[in-house]
């Protein structure tokens, strides 16, 4: 299974670097170029349209031409949507053009290409996992996989980021789009490598969102999504406002805060997941109660040692409800229908980021703490479905009638 799914784990992890190396510079670049929090969040929110839109769109194109041609052409867009974020960058801070010119530039190319190339990589990611399992353990072990693997982006991304911030503010943004530019040749002069997820025979209907079998899944991942949402893109503002740093030094500690979240997301989806070998709801109704925690320590946290411990412990709870998530819907379809519900299962990520990073900015410009709080209502809301979801108990009930059945 590790074999077959190398090549798109390897993307996946280019890719999400490539994009978490600008995050601990969002926050001190928009100020730099006199752009407001939630000018900030809106270029955010446009990426999250562009990519909930393309993701279900990859996804059917991903059961009619394959992952290979899928791949090359998210690798495509995303290079050209970084390419054209790092110039616009840099012509706002030489001043060449105005805050509203670059903002309009952000919005068309790390918004809309970006966001539509990046959703290619884990459609294609958790439909090659769907392929390449057939019970449900070993499915929420490939799927955590490729969670281990953003988990891996979030600890390079922001630590070389941060440490690129410190001698200049721009070098993540050159550096990103040529990481993708590499990959994409890469993947084009070796396309024979990446695994051949099409399946044969005639071509499924695709899946709703929905259906009864699937929504409350749905619903789950939007809800803990969107509390990962709500806080993410207000970080480098709460970092900074809470310990009255520069800009300069908001990228580092922002960074540090990340680096330690995704060392707990690599360990908890790279190797406690698979050791634990739970069933995908389980995973569910343990991590949710867990990411509250850590939203609550978020809140009241007053120090970088705090933030990054608050990160930590939310880590750990997204860590083990997200895959529980990501494998539940691809149990409730046949082969003939995973990309379809690979598409939606990115899709749902997609949503959140729509509503999270716009409600997370006005929520702090009002209130700082709000956007915390609402992050805990959220997590809770999940929490609620994964127990008492008629779904929810429908895939608790098949997993032990599977179990007794091979006994």
């Amino acid at each position: 299974m590790r074999k077959t799914m190398a090549p798109l784990l390897l993307a996946v992890l280019v890719v999400f670097s490539a994009q978490q190396l600008i995050t601990p510079i969002l926050a001190p670049l928009s100020r730099r170029l006199d752009l407001t929090e939630s000018q900030l969040g809106l270029v955010i929110t446009t990426a999250a349209v562009a990519l909930t839109v393309a993701s279900t769109l990859w996804g059917r194109a991903l059961d009619r031409v394959g992952v290979r041609k899928v791949l090359l052409a998210g690798l495509v867009l995303a290079t050209l949507g970084l390419t054209g974020f790092a110039v616009a960058s840099a012509l706002g801070l030489a001043e060449v053009l105005s805050s509203s010119s670059v903002l309009a530039l952000m919005l068309a190319t790390r918004s809309l290409l970006f966001g539509a190339g990046i959703a290619a990589l884990p459609v294609a990611a958790l439909a090659a996992a769907s392929a390449a399992t057939s019970n449900e353990a070993d499915r929420t072990k490939a799927v955590g996989l490729v969670g281990a693997v953003q988990g891996i982006s979030l600890v390079l991304g922001p630590a070389l980021g941060g440490a690129l911030a410190v001698v200049s503010l721009t070098l993540p943004l050159y550096l990103a789009p040529a990481l993708t530019a590499l990959l994409a040749i890469w993947v084009f002069a070796t396309a024979g490598r990446t695994p051949h997820v099409r399946p044969e025979g005639p071509r499924a209907a695709g899946v709703k969102p929905w259906d009864a079998r699937l929504w409350p899944f749905f619903a789950i991942g939007f809800l803990l999504y969107l509390s990962l949402g709500l806080v993410q893109v207000i970080t480098g503002f709460l970092i900074a406002d809470r310990l009255n740093l520069a800009p300069e030094k908001t990228a580092g500690s922002v960074g540090v805060a990340l680096f330690a979240a995704g060392l707990v997301l690599v360990a908890v989806q790279g190797a406690v997941v698979p050791k634990l070998a739970w069933p995908a709801v389980r995973l569910m109704r343990v991590g949710a109660p867990i990411a509250v925690a850590g939203f609550v320590l978020l809140a009241f946290a007053g120090q970088l040692w705090s933030i990054t411990a608050a990160f930590a412990v939310l880590a750990l709870g997204l860590g083990l409800a997200l895959p529980g998530f990501t494998a539940a819907p691809t149990l409730m379809v046949g082969p003939e229908q995973q990309g379809s519900v690979a598409g939606l299962v990115n899709a749902t990520t997609g949503v959140t980021f729509i509503v999270g990073p716009l409600l997370g900015t006005a929520l702090y410009e009002a209130e700082p703490t709000a956007p915390i709080f609402a992050a805990a209502g959220a997590a809770a809301g999940a929490l609620l479905l994964a127990l008492f979801s008629p779904a929810a108990r429908h895939l608790e009930s098949k997993v032990t009638e599977a179990v007794t059945v091979s006994e």
